[in-house]
């Protein structure tokens, strides 16, 4: 996976973590923040991925894992950021 097709993940991923959280209509946080928070943990875990040799480029174990930390991410920030 090159970076044009993490950047569509993190965007993929931002979109619907945001739409389909529980709290998304409490939440303060826009979509496009949910995305950019998408795209920045999917790149991080490429990132972090490559530098502890836990998968090369295009390996397929890198779209699972870039996956869910971008989901967890866009959950979390969607959680913390509602309104109380």
């Amino acid at each position: 996976m090159g970076w044009p097709g993490l950047v569509v993940l993190g965007i993929v991923v931002g979109l619907a973590g945001w739409r389909l959280h529980p709290l998304y209509r409490a939440s303060r946080v826009r979509w496009f923040i949910a995305v950019g928070v998408g795209i920045v943990a999917a790149a991080a875990a490429k990132m972090a991925g490559n530098v502890s040799g836990l998968f090369y480029d295009g390996g397929v174990f890198e779209w699972p894992v870039c996956t869910a930390v971008a989901f967890i991410a866009v959950a979390v920030t969607v959680g913390l950021a509602t309104r109380r």
